[in-house]
């Protein structure tokens, strides 16, 4: 489950269903989405991490924004429409142009019994 900064908590899962809960409504398709781009200042210093190895921590950190972002804003969107909870979510990344990165969450929103 993951917890928003908005009142309303939506149980979010990558299944098809909620174990314990029934769903009794399908309210349709919930997706957020941002695009991010690369500095130069990180380019060079991933360039440099690319050499030696190891994980780039300044790209880890600005992916793992946009994939909250777009989580939030896929979460807001269940919200509107009433949802008690999201199945199926997935996750896409796709360039853009190069230096942007889209992240997009989607799933199926629902109500619960």
């Amino acid at each position: 489950m993951v917890e928003s900064k908005v009142e309303k908590r939506i149980i979010m899962a990558t299944t098809h269903s909620i174990e314990g809960k029934k769903i009794s409504k399908v309210l349709g398709l919930v997706q957020g989405n941002t695009v991010r781009a690369r500095w130069f200042v990180r380019d060079i210093a991933a360039g440099l991490k690319a050499i030696i190895g190891g994980e780039i921590g300044t790209y880890t950190v600005l992916l793992t924004r946009a994939r909250n972002e777009a989580t939030e804003r896929m979460l807001e969107e269940s919200r509107k429409m009433g949802a008690d909870a999201i199945v199926s979510v997935r996750y896409e990344t796709n360039s853009i142009v190069p230096g942007t990165t889209e992240i997009l969450a989607y799933g199926t929103a629902v109500k619960l019994e």
